[in-house]
């Protein structure tokens, strides 16, 4: 009795061994997804707010943001076209608003029961990301079994896990993009298409099956190829870009294919799946085709000829096959006559679809290979090229990267091994060197080639363990007679995969949960929030400037068709913002106006050129060209009059929002989209190439420099003094007041010149308080100006009002005389400047100035204009000085009133001027400062050291 009892819990024993040796892998799993998701949300809290408004990691997901309630408010649309980016023309957004939105939104609508609230939507899309991410393991896994077995199936997705880099960077809490999106359906793609091309070589479809049409016998790898192409669309629907995976496979298919040729083995079965896998893809992307372009952002032609083409060229390569057999041709030139004909298409295609050609050709070298010379993608930190790409490699992946290299050449070797070949290892080998090429193209895109180190390192356990004879499976029998060698060998393995990405081997703070624990808001998002803010309130809504009412036309959620020509129409008393195209998204979403330039990179161009004019003249000439919907970048101030010449629109660029880093750190990356480089503004005109600076003489020479006389300065830094057609309307100081210094390279008692013979100085460089004492005690460093200035400033473009008057006195007009118009102006945090404008005396004795700032605050937002939080504290002082034996001597002032209707309209207002004696104030408070700066920069070069400046200082570091 006993006995049989031993022998039922004998039998109990073993088949629960035996179902968790089956079903193992499914808890392993799920741990390791729930790891994932933990490790990308344990910050969460950082992204909630008391306000309920969004704070969000970065500056793309504050788009996404708003295409994920765009969509939520007009379900299950798409935006067709944005016009609240990109004035004057409005963009098609490509990219944006795509089955990524849609899929969070759908999950929103779940959780919300078809009506969710604002919170509902936020909430949903904050976890919609890791999720998104933890899910990627289940392709992963199945892609990593087919190579490596459970087992290494299990590798891939702890590897995928632990893995610190791109992808986790890009899939945590707050990271609201698509790039994780684009991730999971990659892997879903490529796992979809290793099993119908292993389908394909199984049931081996060929022509005359189809011929005949014996459906049976090719419905399986039919419906395989199918869904493989169904999987590849749905990438394709998530980021058009993804036709990039289609031009891989198009690759791999024309290996895989003349493989298959020299083997003997018919290129029928894999071209039939090519090519229904492709037709699949290009069908449904002709139902996503919204643009008539190449462009590779867009739903148009390429996500449909792309496919095609590779459909048609492995039809094109299985007929060719046929002929070379009934032609009894040696095979080995079969591959040559693929790469000969391939080379024609390609130049052929340069004749006849020169577009598309350029667009492959343009992507090859900015998305593919690491080739041609960088463009002005560079300024893209994400899209730059790693410095060192092993060493990249190695920070992402740790020793993952270089077993996945050899685990790919353990793949290539499994037939020369004796071991089955199969065309789903040449598609992982083909997929995973295109991704390490991308990688070292642009640092983003080592999101990607996490899928392929995961997955190849399942290949490569199976091959050790296949090498030193260990059944990876984990089955009972195995379990039984496994050697002290064996249990070493796996050991080691785990060791070099795993140990580089725990502690103590991990970098410091380079851990996976780590990474995870340092997420955070978006900076640029918190630091504008406060301007944005201020300019929906404080401005008129779009279509209402100068009381026009065409507001009602510009509904923010609402749905406007595609012009014909890529030109919106805007309705009257439309006005665009200007900034640098790193802040577009932030004021369409947070201020709910229209930005010129944007992170689509949108007329960054135009934008550049703006904020580097050296000229105020050339500064309103290059903003009435845009609004004449004129491309600008190099033309003359001639050239860009005849541009401006005729128009008659009323659309114009109404504010200038410039902030700390576009003065700053970002100038020379501004520079280099219209030229000239960052050292001519740092290099003053009269300089000689070569010629030495001596440290005395640093003061005296470098005061004076090209940077001080752009836009970007004169607004930023000097508050629109001297100016006509510039007010400052409202500063953030709330977000901090960095500090600012220019300095210059010292060697051997002198400046220290570039490459190309230029002084070795930076120019406004933001400091915190500790680098300022750093710089000024460092021998190696001379620091020759400091300035301190509120994190973002709001300008305004108005008519400037014009102040004129006669002085009756036959002696002024001998005396080279100048009048000055001067007046006191607080912002809302009490900070006060002295605006200041000059201008000759004619010879009559008369004379005029335009000024932009008013002295009242007679008009308002609901009359259709700016409600200004920067005041006149009084009247203006008008002054008219001449030359004595000392300088400048008073001879005559007064005061005058400007109101806002005269500065926004243009209009004039007259001073009478009384006899005067002494020194002209205006003349004092205009020779203070060269480039226009104000008193509270002096102060901090002076000073320098006061709690403000230096808290502000390291706030922003």
């Amino acid at each position: 009795m006993s006995t049989d009892t031993e022998h039922v819990e004998e039998g109990a024993e073993t088949s629960t061994l035996r179902a968790w040796e089956r079903w193992y892998h499914l808890p392993v799993l799920g741990a390791v997804m729930l790891f994932m998701l933990w490790v990308r949300t344990q910050q969460y809290e950082r992204f909630l707010t008391d306000d309920g408004t969004p704070a969000l990691a970065g500056v793309d997901s504050w788009y996404h943001w708003r295409m994920i309630r765009w969509t939520a408010e007009n379900y299950p649309s798409t935006m067709p076209y944005e016009a609240w980016t990109g004035f004057p023309t409005g963009r098609y957004v490509g990219q944006f608003g795509t089955l990524f939105d849609q899929l969070i939104v759908t999950a929103a609508m779940i959780v919300g029961l078809g009506d969710p609230s604002t919170g509902t939507v936020y909430a949903v899309a904050l976890f919609a990301i890791p999720v998104m991410a933890a899910l990627v393991a289940v392709p992963v896994f199945y892609a990593g079994r087919r190579l490596g077995g459970t087992f290494g199936g299990l590798v891939s997705v702890v590897v995928l896990a632990l893995a610190p880099g791109q992808f986790l960077s890009r899939s945590t809490i707050g990271q609201l993009d698509h790039h994780v999106g684009e991730v999971l359906f990659m892997a879903i793609a490529v796992f979809a298409t290793m099993v119908a091309v292993r389908v394909g070589e199984r049931d081996r479809p060929i022509y005359e099956l189809v011929a005949e049409r014996e459906w049976d016998a090719v419905r399986r790898p039919a419906l395989y190829a199918a869904l493989a192409g169904l999987a590849l669309a749905l990438y394709v629907w998530v980021w058009p870009s993804a036709v990039v995976l289609v031009g891989i496979f198009g690759v791999f298919y024309a290996v895989a294919l003349s493989i298959d040729y020299l083997r003997g083995v018919s290129p029928d079965h894999l071209a039939f799946v090519g090519a229904v896998s492709m037709a699949v893809t290009a069908l449904v992307a002709v139902v996503l085709f919204e643009e008539p372009s190449t462009s590779p952002t867009s739903f148009g032609y390429l996500q449909v000829l792309l496919p095609a083409l590779v459909a048609v060229g492995s039809l094109f390569m299985a007929w060719l096959a046929r002929q070379w057999n009934a032609r009894d041709l040696d095979r080995r030139y079969y591959p040559v006559a693929i790469a000969g004909l391939a080379a024609v298409a390609f130049a052929a295609m340069a004749v006849v679809l020169p577009d598309l050609f350029d667009t492959i050709a343009n992507n090859l070298t900015r998305r593919l290979l690491p080739l041609g010379e960088p463009t002005t993608d560079v300024t893209i930190r994400e899209a730059q090229r790693p410095d060192d790409f092993t060493a990249h490699a190695v920070a992402e992946f740790g020793a993952a990267f270089y077993t996945m290299l050899a685990g790919l050449a353990l793949l290539a070797a499994r037939p020369l091994l004796g071991r089955e070949y199969r065309a789903e290892y040449t598609l992982v080998i083909v997929w995973s060197l295109f991704l390490i090429s991308m990688a070292a193209t642009q640092i983003r895109f080592a999101y990607y080639l996490v899928l392929a180190v995961a997955v190849v390192n399942a290949a490569f356990v199976a091959d050790v363990a296949n090498l030193f004879d260990i059944d990876v499976r984990g089955s009972l029998d195995s379990l039984r007679s496994v050697e002290t060698y064996q249990i070493i060998v796996v050991a080691l393995v785990v060791l070099l995969l795993f140990a580089p990405l725990l502690p103590p081997l991990a970098q410091a703070g380079g851990t996976a949960w780590a990474q995870g624990n340092a997420t955070a808001p978006n900076s640029d998002a918190r630091v504008w929030e406060g301007s944005n803010e201020w300019l929906n309130e404080n401005t008129p809504e779009p279509g209402n400037w100068a009381g026009a009412d065409g507001a009602a036309e510009l509904d923010y959620y609402g749905t406007y068709e595609r012009p014909a020509d890529g030109d919106y129409d805007y309705p009257e008393g439309t006005y665009g913002v200007l900034s640098w195209w790193d802040y577009g998204h932030l004021i369409t979403v947070q201020g709910e106006r229209i930005p010129h330039s944007n992170p689509f990179q949108q007329n960054a161009r135009s934008s550049s050129a703006y904020l580097t004019a050296e000229s105020e003249e050339r500064g309103e000439l290059i903003l009435d060209a845009i609004a004449a919907g004129a491309s600008v970048s190099e033309q003359s101030n001639e050239e860009l009059s005849g541009i401006v010449e005729g128009n008659e629109s009323d659309e114009e660029i109404r504010y200038v929002m410039i902030d700390y880093a576009t003065a700053g750190g970002k100038f020379g990356a501004i520079t280099q989209w219209t030229g000239p480089a960052y050292g001519h503004y740092a290099t003053p005109e009269d300089y000689q190439l070569g010629e030495p600076i001596p440290v005395d003489e640093i003061n005296e020479t470098l005061t004076d420099l090209p940077y001080d006389d752009t836009m970007t300065s004169r607004l930023y830094f000097g508050d629109a003094t001297g100016m006509e057609n510039y007010r400052l309307v409202h500063e953030n100081a709330e977000a901090g007041s960095p500090l600012f210094a220019s300095y210059a390279v010292v060697r051997d008692g002198q400046v220290a010149l570039d490459e190309n013979g230029r002084p070795a100085v930076a120019v406004n460089r933001q400091v915190s308080r500790g680098e300022l004492l750093q710089l000024d005690n460092d021998p190696r460093f001379e620091v020759f100006d400091v300035r301190q200035a509120a994190a973002v400033k709001t300008f305004e473009r108005v008519e400037g009002a014009t102040i004129t008057g006669t002085v009756d006195d036959s002696s002024v007009a001998d005396a080279n005389a100048t009048v000055f118009a001067s007046v006191e102006l607080a912002t809302a945090d009490n900070r006060t400047f002295t605006y200041v404008q000059e201008a000759a005396v004619a010879d009559d004795g008369s004379f005029e100035l335009t000024v932009p700032y008013a002295t009242d605050d007679e008009l308002a937002v609901e009359d259709g204009y700016t409600n200004s939080s920067v005041e006149a504290t009084g009247p203006y002082d008008v002054e008219l000085a001449v030359e004595g034996e000392d300088g400048l001597e008073l001879a005559y002032d007064g005061t005058t009133e400007v109101g806002e209707t005269a500065v926004v309209e243009g209009q004039t207002v007259d001073v009478t001027l009384e006899e005067a004696t002494g020194e002209p104030g205006g003349a004092d408070a205009g020779e203070t400062d060269g480039d226009g700066d104000d008193g509270t920069q002096d102060d901090a070069q002076d000073g320098g050291n006061d709690t403000q400046a230096g808290d502000a200082g390291e706030s922003e570091n």
